[in-house]
């Protein structure tokens, strides 16, 4: 196990150092200048060559990037301009929130789309099947973004059932009850999507499996079709289930970003947004690869755990 473990993190290194190549070109290409943008009514051609000095925007394309990967080797992701605070601790405020709302959201489709897909295969065909379908294929259809403008409007603003945005109130006590408040709708919302597609693919994984010797070996030994679901075949459909895991998780990483603007959270999507919006360069460029390394590593734990259950998948 020891050896497949770092066999999988020797092979992250390629893909990280390929997310820097991309992120940092993507910034580059970027039309317009980045000092005359940061500056704005101070634009003036001293300024502006002063500044892309101190960026180090005047040294050649590469040499840019060598500089830039040097420093980030060394922990160094620079500082940000319009906050004037060091890239990777505002990265890391930043990002314990959006672990918050996407760890709740990554939990709640993990749970809810198991049980529907396993609840589903289980009742093949029947009333329960059909309407966990229904349900499942309205919930994919959502975009996220219009669910939440939906959930707004309906639950905070007409209901007042829960705040209308941010993750703590202005004014008030921070207690664990006050953040499921404001934390229920955003979460809600990342999660209805990665749900379906969660459930969906767990009914295919449990149906294949329902129909090996295994199971009809188990029934034949008058297990309790409850075992058979649960004890059996969910252990097995489970290898398959893990992958789909994995890359859900992504998309609740990812999708946390716009959550985040509907719903005013103050996680690393919104961050990146208003960096974006300011030329806030390296801050760009620390988030976006950071949340990155976040992602490879979070597949690295799930392949982990699928060969756990599967010994096969090391060989």
């Amino acid at each position: 196990m020891t050896g497949y473990i770092l066999k999988r993190l020797l092979s992250a290194i390629p893909v990280l150092l390929g997310i820097t190549v991309i992120v940092f070109l993507i910034m580059a290409l970027i039309p317009g200048d980045p000092a005359t943008a940061i500056l704005g009514s101070y634009a003036t051609p001293e300024n502006v060559e002063k500044l892309n000095r101190d960026l180090g925007l005047d040294k050649p394309l590469v040499q840019q990037y060598f500089i830039w990967l040097g420093n980030m080797l060394q922990g160094d992701f620079g500082t940000s301009f319009a906050l004037n605070r060091p890239v990777l601790d505002e990265v890391l405020e930043r990002f314990n929130g959006t672990l918050v709302l996407a760890g709740t959201a990554f939990v709640l489709c993990s749970f809810f789309g198991v049980m529907a897909g396993v609840i589903s295969a289980a009742n093949q065909y029947g009333l329960a099947d059909k309407a966990i379908t229904f349900v499942v294929l309205l919930g994919i259809s959502i975009p996220s973004f219009f669910l939440g403008m939906m959930m707004i409007l309906f639950f905070a603003v007409n209901l007042r059932w829960f705040p209308v945005s941010g993750m703590w109130p202005i004014y008030g006590d921070r207690t664990f009850g006050v953040l499921l408040t404001h934390l229920a709708m955003p979460a809600l919302a990342l999660a209805v999507v990665a749900t379906g597609v969660i459930a969906r693919l767990s009914r295919s994984a449990m149906l294949e499996v329902l129909r090996q010797d295994f199971i009809r070996t188990a029934r034949a030994k008058g297990v309790h079709e409850r075992g058979v679901i649960w004890r059996h075949a969910l252990k097995a459909a489970m290898v398959a289930i893990i992958p789909v895991l994995g890359i859900q998780a992504g998309f609740v990483l990812s999708g946390a970003v716009y959550i985040e603007i509907v719903f005013q959270w103050p996680g690393v999507g919104r961050m990146l947004v208003d960096a974006i919006l300011k030329r806030d360069i390296l801050l760009v460029q620390g988030g976006v690869v950071f949340v990155a390394a976040c992602y490879v590593l979070f597949n690295i734990a799930v392949d982990v755990a699928q060969s756990l259950l599967d010994p096969r998948i090391k060989t």
